[in-house]
């Protein structure tokens, strides 16, 4: 008898949309000219180049490094040439622009030499760890949190489950449920070595309800994996925001993760679909993280699918290969519309986190101000993470982030669902972001404050060190001195006495 599905609160039942991109096989985006490739394109410290401008590079070469803990490398998706090193725009919603190492490719796409491993079974986590690290591969779900680190509990955590995410519950997205029809095994592949990483009892592979193609294809690669133990395929009903990690291992398991904590806490790790595939191309294949899957969709798209891109790939001419009736500057989500935001310049390039390109939404609300909040109460019901949105609303505006905090603003997974179903169209998520990013910046003046006060304090000590030190050997050179000059008068008076007995005795 299965266990019963677990819920968690509020949600919303949305249409999908999603019929228009899965009417086609997974399709190739041409080799573009140029790629451009953003330092940082997870979160944690940005890659550090290794490459100069001019240099010959191959596909899958590594580009730059990881730089500290929490960082991956990067690499070439095709062969080419350098041709530059600077700021180039990124796609933020800010407008951001950043460095990027940009190639000029040569129509080759000759890959390096791969060193696929042979048995992974052979190797420590630790090995394994350092080839994904090493590999760029970083969580494809959207948030571009590095891999190995997720896959590595640490000696106080024992994993229960490892629980893989099939969900992709927001609307027209469907790069996920096109990867379970697809490459099934790939990912199964994936899931091998992470459960072997991780020494994870049992493994839970979690798909809604409305892909029933892909919990076919996975039910039929599973079958045929006797030696994946323990492993099971859970198909869950159709919820937004069931993709959410904190909601899924609630509606998966019936455990809630605590506030301002991990999963890991409960014994359980979570990781996209499209993550276990990387991981399994990496260790069996020798191939690093170069492409991923996107989805392109809308009313305005022609020829809507889903494409295996290059990272660095302008967006424009992913838009060019799939027919778009876009105009220039006519703005698109990059995302899905509850939690994705718009771009108006396409000349921008395709990332780890680009999960889909939307242009063009069915019922889209017409653009309007915000009225003014009527307390309905809408936003606390609609909200999954058991929040009071209205609450954080007011203490967001009113810039007391000290309320926002006492609010649990934290916990808050901008799934857009107060959004959503508010009234006076008030953009609480917007609100909350804001909050959060002032909280931050706060926390890092107050560590660069404390660092500052730390050294001062430090070079006060190391004065008043140096200063008792330098009275120190004054103090010792004078005893010294005067130890001298006591020894040399002494000496000078035992001379005098011998000269004075010496005298006397001659004279006698």
């Amino acid at each position: 008898m299965s266990k019963p599905l677990g819920s968690f609160p509020g949600g919303l039942k949305l249409n999908g949309h999603k019929k228009r991109s899965t009417q086609f096989p997974i399709r190739k985006t041409p080799l573009a000219k140029t790629l451009i490739l953003p330092l940082q394109q997870h979160i944690g410290a940005a890659a550090v180049p290794i490459v100069e401008v001019g240099d010959k590079v191959l596909k899958g070469q590594r580009i730059a490094r990881a730089e500290g803990h929490v960082s991956v490398c990067l690499h070439a998706p095709s062969s080419g040439t350098i041709k530059a090193i600077d700021e180039q725009a990124i796609p933020h919603p800010s407008g951001l622009r950043a460095p990027c190492i940009t190639i000029e490719t040569d129509g080759e796409d000759q890959w390096l030499e791969r060193q696929p491993v042979k048995n992974f079974r052979d190797m420590s986590a630790h090995e394994i760890r350092q080839i994904i690290r090493d590999a760029g591969i970083v969580g494809l779900g959207g948030a571009g949190f590095p891999s190995f680190i997720k896959l590595n509990p640490g000696v106080h955590h024992d994993v229960e489950t490892l629980l893989l995410n099939g969900a992709e519950c927001e609307p027209y997205i469907t790069c996920d449920d096109m990867l379970l029809r697809e490459r099934a095994e790939g990912i199964l592949d994936g899931v091998e070595i992470m459960q072997h990483a991780l020494r994870a009892r049992n493994v839970i592979l979690a798909i809604e309800d409305n892909k029933p193609e892909g919990v076919s294809a996975m039910e039929l690669a599973l079958a045929a994996r006797p030696q994946l133990q323990n492993t099971s395929i859970m198909v869950i009903p159709t919820r937004y925001p069931t993709g959410g990690e904190k909601q899924l291992i609630q509606v998966v398991t019936g455990k809630q993760v605590p506030s301002n904590g991990l999963p890991i806490d409960i014994g359980i790790v979570s990781h996209n679909m499209g993550t276990a595939y990387a991981v399994g191309r990496a260790i069996n294949h020798g191939e690093p993280l170069i492409s991923r899957i996107v989805t392109v969709t809308g009313t305005d798209v022609t020829h809507a699918g889903n494409f295996e891109t290059l990272f660095g790939t302008p967006i424009s001419e992913l838009l060019a290969f799939a027919e778009t009736k876009r105009q220039p500057d006519e703005p698109f989500i990059l995302g899905g519309p509850m939690m994705g935001f718009n771009l108006s310049g396409d000349n921008l390039p395709v990332t780890k986190t680009a999960n889909c390109i939307l242009v063009g939404v069915d019922d889209a609300a017409p653009a309007s101000e915000p009225l003014p909040c009527i307390r309905c109460g809408d936003c606390a019901t609609a909200c999954p993470a058991s929040l009071l949105p209205q609450q954080l609303y007011w203490h967001s505006r009113a810039k007391d982030f000290d309320q926002t905090r006492d609010y649990n603003l934290f916990d808050c997974i901008e799934c857009g669902c107060c959004d959503y179903v508010c009234p006076s169209k008030i953009p609480l998520v917007s609100y909350f972001r804001f909050a959060k990013t002032e909280i931050m910046n706060q926390e890092r003046e107050h560590q660069k404050s404390d660092l500052a006060r730390e050294r001062f304090e430090t070079r006060l000590a190391r004065l008043e060190r140096e200063k008792q030190e330098k009275e120190e050997r004054q103090r010792q050179r004078k005893a010294a001195l005067a130890a001298s000059k006591a020894k040399k008068e002494k000496q000078e008076q035992a001379a005098a006495e011998a000269d004075t007995t010496a005298t006397e005795n001659k004279e006698n």
